[in-house]
């Protein structure tokens, strides 16, 4: 299997509303719950308003359109990640699912996939 490196760094964000989000960024994701709005987009592309945010992510995407009818990708990397104790945030969308990890981990989790079997693509 395939991952591609992405190859900017990303934050993850509380927003108080979906004005402040901008739009026509080329990557973002938005997830909004009865408690909570939150925004993983481009460190650069965070809004000045923004009620907290993390910092230092990094992520990389499963290559390919994932089918609903598959199992376990997700499981498997994240259990490859937590067996070399890397905490993970995982989004998904319709056609496939994005990891994203600390900074300090990133190529250490590209190194523990990698030695698992994955192929790795860098940038876009």
């Amino acid at each position: 299997m395939k991952i591609k490196a992405l190859p900017y760094e990303l934050s993850v964000c509380k927003v108080a509303d979906v004005s402040a989000i901008d739009l026509n960024d080329d990557i973002f994701f938005v997830g909004k719950t009865d408690e909570e709005l939150s925004l993983v987009c481009k460190t650069t592309s965070v809004p000045s308003s923004a009620v907290a945010r993390d910092d230092g992510w990094k992520g990389f995407r499963i290559e390919g359109v994932l089918d609903f009818s598959l199992i376990g990708i997700l499981s498997k990397i994240s259990t490859i990640l937590a067996e070399n104790k890397i905490g993970i945030f995982a989004v998904s969308t319709y056609n496939t699912d994005y990891i994203l990890v600390k900074e300090e981990n990133f190529e250490r989790a590209l190194k523990a996939l990698t030695d698992s079997g994955y192929q790795i693509e860098y940038g876009f």
